[in-house]
């Protein structure tokens, strides 16, 4: 369980997953596991759904429940407790989203491809910091305290996509149950820890589900759920909890879903002929996040300083900008919501994704194995 913790392992589990969905979904399996991923289970007549949808729907929201644990505690107990810690990791994130849109918007501008702007500009933290992990031995601990709040801030404008642009008929009365059944399980994760602990936790469990459907059923994005729970459940059973399934949501709820998103059928057409949101998130997820982060970052070093850290080298800043290219997991949620009513610019974007990771993917390891040995040879020389 302890290798599914690590910074590294997952990174490579994930990447392994994309790889087996792209080469099943063009080999002669394709069409089985195709098959596979259209079929429909659950309660015949009551409430059923695919497989595919299972995967984004459901198991991801036990992904962004882990990601909203974390970001609760970082805002109150981390690194963006307080608005100096934050400002400057919130204005390269911003950079880091804005510029990205603008790419993308600039060469996928007309017709349905413009519903695609969202996609570049998630950061994968998993991927990052795993690359983090292997290549940056010897870069100070404020480059990856930096990395660290950008992804987590670049997830909160995720969740805000998801909430506000794929939300549509929302049924009303489900909302409200949702947030009654929210504030259920708020009141009993404060009991956990006392005599009522059976109680609570059977509550928990009963309420976290029908949060989960009600939801579902009310038109909103079901992995606002995971989001929501994350948020309310007290700090300290939550961060247990978060412990306790994390090892499952890197070895299974997230690899499923890389493998499920990344069974694309490669078009067999000129790159001319691809489609411009293949080239906008191509271009956007390693140009836009690395110029956006990069130079915001620069900019907020200037205008908020703090005395009580050490300003990161431009250097730094051009690799955490090339981790943060690496979309992945968030950008294909994106991508698949962006395009559902669209499945052939939904798969080219998804190449698009895939390929765009890769290029940061690479960039980063080769800036990171740079400034590391850069700030290794430094602390050498002042030895």
């Amino acid at each position: 369980m302890s290798l599914l913790r690590s910074a590294r392992f997952p990174a490579v589990l994930l990447l392994i997953a994309a790889a087996l969905g792209l080469v099943l979904a063009n080999s002669v399996l394709g069409e089985a596991a195709f098959a596979v991923k259209d079929a429909y289970i659950g309660i015949p007549g009551v409430f059923e759904m695919s497989v595919g949808h299972w995967v984004q729907d459901g198991l991801l929201a036990i992904f962004f429940f882990v990601a909203a644990v974390e970001l609760q505690y970082e805002l109150t107990s981390g690194q963006l407790a307080s608005a100096r810690r934050a400002i400057r990791p919130a204005i390269a994130a911003a950079g880091g989203v804005i510029v990205p849109i603008a790419i993308y918007l600039s060469i996928a501008h007309s017709g349905d491809v413009v519903a695609g702007w969202p996609i570049p500009t998630a950061t994968d933290i998993a991927f990052a910091l795993g690359v983090l992990a292997v290549f940056g031995r010897g870069l100070p601990p404020g480059v990856r305290v930096f990395l660290l709040a950008l992804a987590i801030l670049d997830d909160i404008v995720g969740i805000l996509f998801i909430a506000v642009l794929f939300t549509s008929d929302v049924d009303m009365g489900m909302l409200l149950l949702a947030v009654a059944l929210l504030a259920a399980f708020a009141v009993c994760s404060r009991l956990i820890d006392t005599r009522a602990r059976p109680v609570a936790i059977v509550v928990m469990l009963i309420s976290a589900l029908g949060t989960w459907w009600a939801v579902y059923e009310s038109g909103v994005h079901a992995t606002i759920a995971g989001v929501a729970l994350g948020l309310v459940m007290f700090q300290t059973p939550a961060l247990r909890t978060r412990h306790a399934i994390e090892p499952w949501v890197n070895g299974v709820v997230l690899p499923l879903f890389a493998l499920s998103a990344a069974l694309v059928v490669i078009p067999s057409v000129a790159p001319a002929e691809l489609s411009p949101a293949f080239w906008g998130v191509l271009v956007a997820l390693p140009v836009g996040k690395l110029v956006g982060i990069s130079l915001a970052g620069v900019l907020a070093q200037r205008l908020f300083r703090d005395p009580g850290a050490e300003p990161l080298a431009f250097g730094d800043l051009l690799a955490a900008g090339a981790l943060g290219g690496i979309g992945f997991t968030v950008s294909l949620l994106l991508s698949e919501l962006a395009f559902a009513a669209a499945p052939i610019i939904r798969d080219e974007a998804t190449l698009g994704v895939l390929a765009g990771s890769a290029i940061s993917l690479v960039l980063a390891g080769i800036l990171v194995s740079w400034r590391a040995w850069h700030h290794r040879r430094a602390t050498a020389a002042t030895a």
